[in-house]
């Protein structure tokens, strides 16, 4: 009984510890980085979670209805060190957005950004390289 007890512990912390393995990711994993793609619609939605914030869009497809974006960036600690938060992003909700970044390798509608320009043309330009994303007004 207490052999079987500590197997049970045992498969329940080694299927924890591998579900936060999987959990953090390379881009270049799920996304194609040698594809550059634009989307434009308006923002619906700010996640500000981890691993990684994402936010959401409503798009016009090529049949005219609405498709609904997801759009994964860094995580939020990325965007405090340079001053950036939630809020920053949320105020255009309901407003359109245009975003600039990479799209699914399995062509569903879900990226990763790059950019993020605001109707009023401040942006942000996220750059994977550096410490943090490029504020423009």
């Amino acid at each position: 009984m207490r052999h079987s007890r500590y197997a049970a512990a045992l498969s329940l912390a080694s299927f924890l510890v591998a579900g936060s393995l999987s959990a953090h990711h390379s881009p270049s994993a799920i996304f194609d980085m040698s594809k550059p793609f634009m989307l434009a619609g308006t923002l619906t939605r700010v996640d500000w979670v981890n691993p990684h914030i994402a936010i959401f869009v409503d798009a016009t497809g090529s049949e005219g209805g609405v498709e609904n974006w997801k759009v994964e960036s860094q995580p939020p600690s990325w965007f405090r060190r340079v001053g950036l938060n939630r809020a920053d992003i949320a105020k255009a909700i309901g407003q359109s957005v245009s975003i600039a970044g990479v799209r699914a390798r399995d062509g569903s509608h879900y990226m990763y950004l790059q950019k993020l320009t605001f109707a009023d043309g401040n942006s942000i330009e996220v750059d994977r390289g550096s410490t943090g994303p490029e504020v423009k007004p």
